[in-house]
């Protein structure tokens, strides 16, 4: 507590008001003053330690506690610094007491953590904390630290490397959709109605039918929880677009669109029907009918550009001819497909690494592990959209529980690769940390210095470093996978 806090605390104290009790009293309670809400802790994880504090120790730092208490304290009937000792331990009994536990224990559990050679990896929940006038400080903490894990032979895990191929039709097939993109849609001159072929620009709402409508709370409330980092919207809820190209007669064109608009002209409004099947790609319209009411804007033809080498020049001056193009193609698409191939096996590769050891994981990394990857969804909820609002409306607690095994799968993968990265000495250089740390400058819009003072203040320097070893011990165990030697190791 600083001098300032404890000048406002002893001027709020008013003469009418009782006595704090005598610091004699034990002191049961202080255990949750002093330790903050900490989530469960796994018990085979679980290490505790018992600490006491000289009582000279806690004598010394209640005097000086008592005397800085006497140098601003406001007592009527007393100058300030005039208030004698003694009414100054009583009247601020309670305060003096819990200022001397936060100066005392957090440094005399330090040491004991240190010399039991221990380190947590969750905040330490103190317990039992007993302090009495002329004695000891005597308490118990209990954290979590993480367990000894017996490495198994994890060079023996095999994954199937797929050879990548592509063909010349990918790369057709690639240069047909951004000749696609790359179409025009000109408005049809002649006043005519939409026929075949045409492109209908329109404007629409649509309402499910016989639907009964739901409040706010109860749409947010079936907000899937984010199993695979994605959003799946409440069904339904009325849809409203505008400006949609819809073409008519095409197979990719609902049924009952090309019949109804067949025919419209321009500023027309027609209402239909559309009965969606129950495995409807989009959740907002499975198994539902839902009431259209659309009005034609206009009426446009597509328009193909040709594919040639002023089409390659167009899109970027780095390709002269069409060729330029389709090899850039060819090698984007054989690098997405080589990437997406390790992705997959690497995750294999995880998965097998996991099931082949057995350990109990820190639940107080589980937790953090669940706030990542719910600061993530929200995060990519908030760039779709999404309300603040309507996101704390969601059952939190649901989520959360529905994350658990997953993250907990995640830790373990985790923990396993940075025992792996200190068997195999693997280290990530000063000169990649700062690679890391210029990307995210440039994705964040700051100076590398800025990001690099922000990372040293709050340790995420170490963060970026260790998840580095972590992605370098995958890369290792993917490189080496397949070849068969003895690893039998373990770290503490």
């Amino acid at each position: 507590m600083s001098s300032a806090d404890t000048e406002k605390n002893v001027a709020e104290k008013s003469e009418d008001q009782p006595s704090s009790a005598p610091a004699t009293a034990p002191a049961v309670q202080d255990a949750e003053e002093v330790a903050h809400v900490h989530p469960p802790i796994n018990e085979a994880c679980r290490r505790e330690v018992n600490v006491e504090i000289p009582a000279d120790v806690v004598a010394q730092q209640t005097n000086s506690t008592v005397e800085k208490y006497a140098k601003v304290a406001r007592v009527p009937g007393f100058r300030t610094g005039k208030v004698p000792l003694s009414m100054i331990r009583k009247r601020f009994a309670d305060d003096i007491r819990r200022e001397v536990i936060e100066q005392l224990v957090p440094q005399y559990l330090r040491e004991a953590v240190f010399n039991a050679r221990l380190r947590p990896v969750s905040e330490p929940s103190v317990d039992n904390l007993e302090m009495e006038t002329g004695g000891p400080m005597r308490f118990t903490a209990a954290f979590e630290v993480v367990p000894k894990i017996e490495l198994g032979n994890y060079r023996d895990i095999i994954v199937e490397k797929p050879e990548v191929k592509v063909t010349d039709e990918d790369v057709e097939n690639e240069l047909k959709q951004i000749q696609e993109r790359q179409a025009s849609f000109d408005p049809v001159e002649e006043d005519r109605p939409l026929q075949d072929n045409d492109w209908a620009q329109i404007s629409f709402q649509a309402v499910p039918k016989n639907a009964p409508e739901k409040p706010a709370e109860a749409a947010a409330a079936e907000q899937a929880e984010p199993a695979d980092g994605e959003q799946s919207e409440a069904p339904g809820q009325p849809v409203q677009m505008d400006e949609v190209l819809v073409e008519i007669g095409a197979a990719n064109t609902l049924p009952e669109f090309t019949k109804h608009l067949r025919g419209a002209k321009a500023g027309e409004e027609r209402r239909f029907e559309v009965s969606y099947p129950p495995d409807h790609f989009d959740a907002r319209l499975a198994g539902q009918v839902f009431e259209y009411t659309a009005k034609v804007n206009s009426i446009k033809k597509k328009s193909m550009p040709e594919l040639n080498d002023d089409f390659a020049k167009e899109l970027s001056q780095e390709f002269q001819t069409l060729e330029d193009l389709r090899k850039r193609l060819r090698e984007g698409i054989e690098s997405e497909r080589t990437h997406q191939a390790q992705h997959e096996a690497k995750h294999k590769l995880l998965n097998e690494l996991t099931d082949k050891h057995d350990f109990p994981v820190p639940e107080s990394l589980v937790q953090r592990q669940i706030n990542f990857r719910l600061e993530q969804w929200l995060h990519s909820l908030a760039n779709q959209g999404m309300k603040t609002e309507d996101m704390k409306r969601m059952d939190f607690t649901r989520i959360r529980h529905s994350q658990h095994d997953i993250a907990a799968k995640e830790v373990k993968s985790n923990l396993l690769l940075e025992r792996i990265a200190v068997a195999e000495k693997i280290q990530a250089s000063d000169e990649e940390v700062t690679a890391e740390i210029y990307a995210l400058a440039q994705q964040t819009k700051q100076t590398p210095e800025a990001v690099r003072q922000r990372l040293t203040e709050n340790n995420g320097i170490e963060r970026i470093r260790a998840r580095l070893r972590t992605d370098k011990a995958l890369d290792f165990l993917y490189q080496q996978s397949g070849t068969h030697g003895e690893t039998g190791t373990s770290q503490e």
